[in-house]
């Protein structure tokens, strides 16, 4: 700890964290180095495969590409926070029943690019659903599985709700 280094509060999974750091420290060493969030993933460092994705105050962000100064006073979702009271987000489940989960290098990436979509538009059809994650690469499944993960969890939440509205 560097006592010319500013103090950086942010909030992470709905937890509060102040950490002295280097401003220029990028946001994704900070979850994995400083936090140990390792869910993030960094892929090729530059902002290109979206590994490294996550939610800053509502938007996803290549953490790779985010100098953690400029997360000051942010709410910040990594893959870790999608789970709720260790019950798997139901993207998590699709991803595991479907294989869209492989290598799991891009699958953290994916999860919150999806997660980003699903809350943005809770029905995108096959169309929104590529654009959603344009951003991010993956080179073991085609995208195949992927795709069929998202759209097993747009119906799950379908049929949840229909069974909530009958209650």
């Amino acid at each position: 700890m560097n006592p010319s280094w500013p103090s950086i509060n942010l909030r992470v999974n709905g937890e509060h964290h102040s950490l002295n750091l280097p401003p220029m420290k990028r946001l994704l060493d900070v979850l994995r180095e400083d936090l140990h969030l390792t869910g993030t993933k960094e892929g090729c460092g530059e902002g290109e495969c979206g590994s490294c994705s996550v939610r800053m105050d509502g938007e996803l962000v290549n953490s790779c590409m985010v100098p953690v100064l400029q997360a000051q006073d942010a709410c910040v979702e990594t893959v870790e926070g999608l789970a709720c009271d260790a019950e798997l987000h139901p993207l998590q489940k699709a991803f595991l029943e479907f294989g869209g989960a492989q290598c799991g290098i891009c699958t953290p990436g994916m999860l919150m690019a999806a997660s980003h979509l699903l809350a943005h538009n809770p029905t995108p059809n096959i169309a929104e659903i590529r654009d959603g994650l344009a951003g991010n690469l993956c080179r073991c499944t085609g995208f195949i599985r992927i795709f069929d993960s998202v759209i097993a969890t747009i119906a799950s939440n379908a049929k949840s709700q229909q069974e909530r509205n009958a209650r």
